[in-house]
């Protein structure tokens, strides 16, 4: 289920899963499904806004959901604290924080409730505050949340804070030196940084093989003195436990980890790509079988968890819920002009 490129991820293995099997109960796993159809529902509705030219642009998260939100269920129950810097797709991991589906609609419809950026930037872009944790600083600029994600685990441990800081990135992120230069201080000083490239095997259009002459980027890793961790981010109870692991691991103050989650995206780069350029019919059917979604349905009736009752309840109650947040979200008004320059300039 996981590969680790580290000879201590490998012995604490053991003690993982049992920690696993204690938490993952069948409620909990039917909770998890059940958010995982809901998150699916609202960006397919976001899709078709986009397409009623309601949203201006959209970059989707199906296939990603199973690594986004199994990231963030694993570091909230096993950090102190968490902050997390992630990248622009990245909706699951916004429901998972405790973003509401009206709240995302908001953001992706550019209303005056959007609790990013009030309606002033791109799709959930910007800074949120969640009961839970804070989501820092999402931004379209590819890595740039790299070296602030960095920057602030030291300047947690600058001050006595206990926050462990998770950032997420694509592979082509990795391309770039705000990835080089942020791994390699927080290896450095073994800060408490969890990193997680969600590699969905192209950039854009450009394919992994034009990248990166290696398989896996987790090899890199080791270059900057951290374990290399690499699992199928389509199966989200994998992406939970090797999370976990890696967050009990800066707890532990022994350093940062990078994982490689091999994950599919479904969808183009966003609403104004056409992935069929680039992407052959028989690559993109192939991706659909590998979809997280359809993957941990079929794991949860095999195990005789879900139930084709509980599932189409799943769904219903899913579209019931985003159908609410549609309405509403439609309904608000976009921002006052009167506010345009506020958090541009200073004011007297």
């Amino acid at each position: 289920m996981v590969r680790s490129r580290n000879t201590a991820a490998t012995q604490t293995r053991k003690a993982a899963e049992h920690a696993v099997a204690e938490v993952l109960t069948p409620d909990v796993l039917l909770g998890w499904y059940s958010t995982m159809v809901l998150v699916r529902t609202l960006d397919e509705r976001a899709w078709l806004l986009n397409r009623q030219g309601k949203a201006a642009i959209l970059a989707s998260s199906q296939g990603h959901e199973a690594t986004q939100m199994g990231a963030v269920w694993a570091a909230v129950r096993y950090s102190p604290s968490l902050a997390i810097f992630p990248f622009y797709r990245g909706l699951a991991t916004a429901i998972a924080t405790g973003i509401t589906p009206t709240e995302a609609l908001l953001s992706i419809l550019a209303k005056a409730g959007d609790p990013a950026s009030g309606g002033r930037q791109f799709p959930l872009h910007g800074a949120v505050m969640t009961p839970k944790l804070k989501v820092i600083n999402i931004s379209n600029v590819v890595a740039t949340q790299i070296p602030h994600a960095v920057g602030y685990a030291l300047g947690c441990r600058m001050s006595g804070d206990p926050t462990v800081t998770m950032t997420t990135f694509g592979d082509g992120a990795t391309s770039e030196g705000d990835w080089h230069e942020g791994m390699n201080y927080a290896g450095i000083y073994k800060l408490p940084v969890v990193f997680i490239c969600e590699n969905n095997g192209v950039a854009i259009s450009v394919p992994q093989r034009k990248q990166m002459a290696i398989v896996n980027v987790a090899d890199r890793a080791a270059g900057y003195g951290m374990p290399g961790v690499v699992v199928d981010g389509t199966d989200v109870m994998a992406v939970y436990e090797v999370v976990g692991e890696a967050v009990r691991r800066a707890v532990r103050g022994e350093g940062p980890t990078f994982i490689e989650a091999k994950v599919v995206r479904l969808l183009p780069h966003t609403s104004d790509d056409d992935d069929r350029r680039y992407r052959t019919p028989e690559e993109l059917e192939d991706m659909k079988r590998r979809d997280p979604l359809k993957k941990f349905k079929e794991h949860l009736m095999e195990q005789g968890i879900l139930t084709a009752q509980l599932d189409e309840q799943a769904h219903k109650e899913a579209k019931e819920h985003v159908d609410r947040a549609t309405e509403a979200a439609e309904a608000a008004p976009f921002p006052d002009t009167g506010d345009f320059y506020d958090h541009v300039y200073a004011s007297e």
